[in-house]
Formats: structure tokens, C-alpha cells, sequence
């Protein structure tokens, strides 16, 4: 899913596999079921609502806003919409219903609902100040791609709603040196490589309070992954339908009615590709060869990086994920142990010796296993599978049970710390 639009196509193919290729049977059932579902969800109070018609309930409609319609520029790698300046922030995927093949006439009424949803939709998202742009598909002419694209002044009020904490001031306190920085560096990423970001403190946005926040370009102010959230956060809300003085809103309703086949977010561009583009550097060719190549297994997670181009709610994921691996890594040199004490202790554990003796376990007669077909044996003959058994059920598992429990304790309270 890089950024390009023949590469989105390749994306919306593979969504298509899940979402698209269902029958036109399945796509009227879907549709049958949304008219007949009611939303119990709420639109948020604080947001403009724009009242979308639903087909015809209305007596005075409003004249609907469509995208701009443009065709492929040919370059494969921008992020931009055609005029190179405007970022693509989220990407809608969708099949032209005038053109699906071998559709019946008994199917026109739920082709034109489809339609209405989709266009009331599409005419909410320009009336709450995001601008559209749609260009065919170069591989598949059916597939439409609606790039979405937030401006400034929408970015600053949603980041004011959504309590988006931005940099304030960059931090000056001095941190205190650690003994076991020489050690940690042999498994940190290079800076010359992945340049450290610099650290700020951090406030709720307030679009009154602009001039107290660490501004700059304000291309760069809004990370990538922040402008996505706020563009999605935005299409989770907008209207594209009223059914019963009931509104129905999101993309991901409209999603699981087929109406849209996908929506997803372009990446800086190919993951193995050391160019970028001046003005955007393909922070995700870094994160490949620093971050998720095998050969980087021993190094430490470049968490700034990650949070920077996936979101702070993935890098946290990510921070954990690391701190509990390291973490683990007490756990298993304990239980390395404790099986190694299990098995060098094996022979000489005293209900195996027992097992194994002739004067005790050879003169024990056990009860035949079933009832047709088996003898009488004696207790001896599981000598071995009792050796085995005591590895692990010797006094170092009782150890390893007991430090576990200690492991975890530790494990949350130095996470509380680190979070």
C-alpha cells in the first residue's frame, strides 16, 4: 500500500478479495439489512452537523458537493494530490456503479440507494471542510480512489476537539547519565543513521493559545499519523443517511455494507526504496532496515521513529511489547535453570528410584490397561517415562512457580515507571 495510485489499485485488489468480490446477492442483502438497522450511536454535539436526506424524505434537498475528478498524473510515488502540494491524508476505494457488469434491472432501486449514500456521504466530508479529490484506477477502470486531504484550519479544530497534545516548548531538563549507557549503546540504532528527535513538552491543543505551541512549518506541525487520525476521526461522524428521524453516520457502516471496498492510509512509499522525496523522507525504508530486518534481532526499538510514523497508540503498543520481551528474558534464564536442575537431578529423585527397583516397582502388578487384549504388568516398565517426569516435576519447579510470582510484581511496577 505505498503511496501510489497503481499501487492503491494492487490494495484495493487485495481488499477486494474480502470485501468486494461478494456476490451482488450478498451486496443487496447487505444493503436490505442496513435500511432495516437503526443507529443507536450519537454524533458528537460539539461537531457541525450537516442533515443528510434519505431519499426523498425530504421535500427541499440540498444541492450536494461532489469531489474534484482528475485523472492519473503518472507519478507513482507522490503523496500529494495532483497539484503537488496537497497531502493525501486517507484514501476512500469504491466500485462506479454505472459501470458493474451484468446487474439486473430488478437491482436499479438498490443501485440507486447505494448511489445517494455514497454521493450525501462524499458531499458531508466537503461540507465539514475536507476536500476530495477521485481518479480512476490505471489497473481496473471500475475502482474509483477519493483522496482526502485536511487543511490547515480543519487540522487545528479537530485537534482542539480530539485533546491532541502537541509540543509546547522543547524540554530543557537535563537527564542524569546512566552507568549502563556504554552498554545500551552497542544495541541502539546509530543517530547518524535515525536522527534522535528532539523532546518537547507536551499540551492539549488550543487554537486560542497558537502562539504559546512550538510552531513550525505548518506542513510539519501535524505528524503524518496525526493527520490521519483526525481525518478518520472525522469520517467516523459524518452523516450520510436519516431513516425514521435516526442518523446514520461513519465510513466504517459503509464499509460493512459494501458501498465502500476499502479505506486505508498510503505509506511514505516503497518499504525497500532509499530515495525520498525532498520534501517527505521515507522514514519506513528506516524502519525496515533498523527496525523489522532480522538483521537488526539484538538491536533496540527506535520507539520516537515508530511513534512518529505510526501514532503514539501503536508506538505505546510497541514500547510495551519491547519491555515485556526484555523482561522475559529474566524469566527464561530461570527456567533454563531450574530444567537444567531437573535434569541432572533425575537420577537420583526418589519415587523414580523406587519406580525403577526391582525389590519395590518390579514386584508392584499393575491392572491391565483395558479390557480385551491387555496383560498384567508391572511398574517397572515406566522406569523411564519417570526419569522424564522428574525434570519437570523436581524442586526447581516449585523455585521457578515461587519467582514467578515475584517476576510479575516487579514486571508491573517497573512497566508503571517506564510508561
Amino acid at each position: 500500500s505505498g503511496g501510489t495510485l497503481p499501487r492503491q489499485a494492487a490494495a484495493a485488489q487485495g481488499g477486494k478479495q474480502s470485501r468486494a468480490k461478494m456476490s451482488w446477492e450478498n451486496e443487496t442483502e447487505l444493503l436490505d439489512m442496513d435500511e432495516a438497522e437503526e443507529d443507536g450511536d450519537i454524533v458528537l454535539d460539539t461537531m457541525e452537523q450537516t442533515t443528510a436526506p434519505a431519499y426523498g424524505s425530504m421535500k427541499e434537498q440540498p444541492p450536494l458537493c461532489v469531489p474534484d475528478f482528475v485523472e492519473f498524473d503518472a507519478k507513482s510515488d507522490s503523496l500529494f494530490f495532483n497539484d503537488g502540494k496537497r497531502r493525501i491524508d486517507y484514501v476512500l476505494v469504491y466500485e462506479d456503479e454505472h459501470m458493474k457488469a451484468q446487474i439486473k434491472s430488478s437491482k436499479s432501486t438498490l443501485i440507486e440507494k447505494q448511489l445517494r449514500k455514497r454521493q450525501v456521504f462524499e458531499s458531508n466530508i466537503i461540507r465539514h471542510g475536507l476536500q476530495l479529490e477521485a481518479t480512476r484506477s490505471v489497473m481496473d477502470p471500475k475502482m474509483i480512489f477519493v483522496k482526502v486531504h485536511a487543511p490547515w484550519e480543519i487540522l487545528c479544530t479537530y485537534a482542539e476537539i480530539m485533546h491532541i497534545k502537541l509540543p509546547l516548548k522543547p524540554n530543557d531538563l537535563k537527564e542524569s547519565p546512566s552507568a549502563f549507557k556504554w552498554f545500551t549503546k552497542l544495541f541502539t540504532v546509530s543517530e547518524d543513521i535515525i536522527k534522535p528527535e528532539q523532546d518537547f513538552f507536551t499540551a492539549p491543543f488550543q487554537k486560542d493559545q497558537m502562539e504559546h505551541f512550538f510552531t513550525m512549518h505548518p506542513d510539519e506541525f501535524f505528524t503524518p499519523a496525526t493527520r490521519s487520525r483526525i481525518v478518520h476521526f472525522i469520517l467516523s461522524r459524518i452523516e450520510y443517511a436519516v431513516r425514521d428521524n435516526v442518523k446514520k453516520f461513519g465510513i466504517n457502516k459503509l464499509l460493512d455494507s459494501g458501498i465502500y471496498k476499502g479505506a486505508f492510509l498510503l505509506h511514505d512509499c516503497q518499504f525497500n526504496c532509499t530515495k525520498y522525496d525532498p520534501n517527505f523522507p521515507n522514514e519506513r525504508y528506516l524502519l525496515y532496515r533498523n527496525w523489522a530486518h532480522p538483521r537488526s534481532l539484538f538491536k533496540l526499538q527506535p520507539l520516537d521513529l515508530i511513534r512518529k510514523y505510526f501514532g503514539e497508540k501503536i508506538g505505546v503498543y510497541f514500547a510495551w511489547l519491547g519491555f515485556y520481551t526484555i523482561m522475559l528474558i529474566f524469566a527464561a534464564v530461570v527456567g533454563l535453570a531450574c530444567f537444567l536442575y531437573g535434569y541432572k537431578s533425575q537420577d537420583s529423585c526418589t519415587w523414580s528410584k523406587e519406580v525403577c527397583d526391582a525389590n519395590i516397582g518390579g514386584k508392584i502388578i499393575m491392572c491391565p490397561q483395558c479390557d480385551k487384549g491387555c496383560t498384567y504388568w508391572r511398574l517397572n516398565t515406566t522406569c523411564e517415562s519417570s526419569k522424564k517426569l522428574c525434570i519437570f516435576d523436581s524442586f526447581g519447579t516449585l523455585v521457578f512457580a515461587v519467582f514467578m510470582g515475584i517476576w510479575v510484581t516487579v514486571f508491573l511496577e517497573l512497566w508503571k515507571r517506564q510508561q
